[in-house]
């Protein structure tokens, strides 16, 4: 077991990659803390790990200090410390430049780049008091590596994560914090349903028409799926990754080499 005795806070941890990547810490020997604005499915996420006394769900706002500083106090007086995060809570939305709204921006921004960092900062915080080091996952996307005419504000957003992943890589690593991350490619998730209902608004296309093209265009032959991710993730949060700091890890199939 890679993990065992270790405690891992996972935003967004209750469906999806977030869940995908409890389910396998659970099975290395972590103990699990789902993370999510959502009750219902941290509910339901809750008991299909039954994990018993190792899993814990809280709710979780990323855009409200209060509830990022409630989930760190009430996990460090739970399970003793943290000793891993999965940055993984973001949201999305599409729409060509001239249509984005101020408030699709702003709640992208806010979600996906100013609450990633937020909470980096506050678990960070304490794994410098507990003084243990840690391991901090970001999770950002292939969209962060590239421009997509109709996902400007996404893209942009989830290239602020790769760069926030470099800068505070490098500062925190003196403290024994490695700070990395996983930028996924189309993955066969609920989310994906709702993207392609608006690239079939968008594109005119019939629906299910762009999930089947961008899954047949993967070098792999298929999309992702939420379990694709957890190898790296397992990785990232283990001893086996102490030399690596700042990175972003590609999990696309193929999508993206950089």
């Amino acid at each position: 077991m890679k993990l065992k005795e270790k405690t891992a806070v996972i935003t967004g941890g209750a469906r999806g990659i977030g869940l995908a990547i409890a389910e396998r810490y659970l099975a290395e020997g972590a103990r699990v803390v789902v993370a999510d604005i959502d009750t219902a499915a941290i509910d339901e996420a809750v008991a299909q790990l039954a994990g018993g006394d190792r899993v814990l769900g809280m709710r979780l706002d990323v855009c409200d200090s209060a509830s990022i500083d409630a989930l760190v106090e009430e996990t460090t007086q739970r399970f003793g410390g943290i000793d891993i995060l999965v940055n993984n809570a973001a949201v999305f939305d599409m729409a060509p430049v001239l249509e984005v709204t101020e408030a699709s921006y702003d709640k992208q921004f806010a979600v996906n780049t100013k609450g990633l960092f937020f909470t980096l900062q506050a678990v960070a915080r304490a794994m410098v008091e507990q003084g243990q080091g840690g391991k901090i996952i970001n999770m950002s996307s292939q969209a962060g590596r590239r421009g997509e005419p109709l996902v400007s504000t996404y893209c942009a957003s989830k290239a602020a994560v790769i760069s926030l992943t470099q800068s505070c890589g490098l500062d925190l690593i003196k403290h024994g914090i490695n700070v990395n991350g996983i930028a996924p490619g189309v993955v066969d998730t609920p989310m994906w349903d709702e993207v392609d209902a608006l690239f079939a608004l968008y594109e005119k296309r019939p629906l299910g028409e762009k999930k089947r093209l961008v899954g047949e265009a993967v070098p792999f032959g298929r999309m992702g799926r939420p379990e694709d991710h957890a190898g790296a993730a397992v990785f990232l949060a283990s001893d086996d990754s102490d030399y690596v700091v700042a990175q972003t890890l590609n999990v696309d199939g193929g999508n993206w080499m950089s």
